[in-house]
């Protein structure tokens, strides 16, 4: 597909892509500033997109990872702290005491692990590294739908043994 040809079929879906941006954004300002954002990635990355697929549930991909990326950066920017607030006694007294939670939490997280079954933490273990189901699946010799089972069936174990924590 030329860029031509990925321009106009791209501006064609432009009335619900809009759409698709004011359900994510609830502002019709935002949601126009998130259509722009998600036209000009498509268009900067036509070339990774494959002709003959669907090209409307690659732009909505595109617009939910732009729209997603954005709150975690507004999230970010409110949650710096000014240097006064580092200075405060109740920041210190807060920081110590998260201290000792975080590694009660850690020990039971170790444990959950540890009760899991191999096979359920293993394949667990990689997924959380970042290897994707197709590689757990060649590394253990196992079919894809296994690893996805197991994978599953450790996060409902893990869920059961740390649902102190939610």
């Amino acid at each position: 597909m030329n860029q031509l040809d990925f321009t106009q079929a791209a501006q064609s879906f432009q009335p619900q892509l809009y759409s698709h941006a004011l359900h994510f954004t609830k502002d019709e300002d935002d949601a126009k500033d998130l259509l722009q954002e998600t036209l000009i990635k498509a268009f900067r990355f036509c070339d990774r997109f494959d002709a003959g697929t669907n090209l409307k549930g690659w732009l909505y991909v595109i617009m939910k990872n732009t729209f997603y990326n954005g709150v975690v950066k507004t999230k970010r920017k409110r949650e710096v702290i000014s240097d006064e607030d580092l200075d405060s006694p109740s920041l210190v007294h807060s920081s110590t005491a998260n201290a000792g939670e975080v590694k009660f939490a850690m020990e039971d997280i170790a444990k959950a692990m540890g009760a899991l079954r191999p096979n359920y933490r293993i394949a667990f273990q990689r997924y959380f590294e970042g290897y994707k189901y197709e590689e757990i699946a060649h590394e253990l010799g196992i079919p894809l739908g296994t690893v996805k089972t197991y994978i599953f069936q450790a996060r409902c174990d893990l869920k059961k043994y740390l649902k102190m924590y939610r």
